[in-house]
């Protein structure tokens, strides 16, 4: 049975590869440092225990996501 921070990692994840596609989601998150997450990627930041919300939310802020989207 998955937990509600499973199900938005998955949220996470899917939005990011409707927004920029499979393979630049994976290096967006992974690669992209984020001065709002303290010099961390997406991926080390939710590891850290950032919330997901806050990470999708700087992803958006960064790359211009129109709000719509977001």
């Amino acid at each position: 049975m998955g937990t509600v921070a499973d199900v938005r990692l998955q949220e996470f994840w899917s939005r990011m590869e409707q927004q920029f596609g499979s393979m630049r989601a994976q290096s967006v998150a992974r690669d992209h440092v984020f001065g709002q997450l303290g010099g961390r990627t997406a991926v080390q930041a939710i590891d850290e225990g950032v919330p997901v919300r806050r990470v999708w939310l700087e992803v958006c802020k960064e790359f211009d996501v129109p709000p719509r989207d977001r």
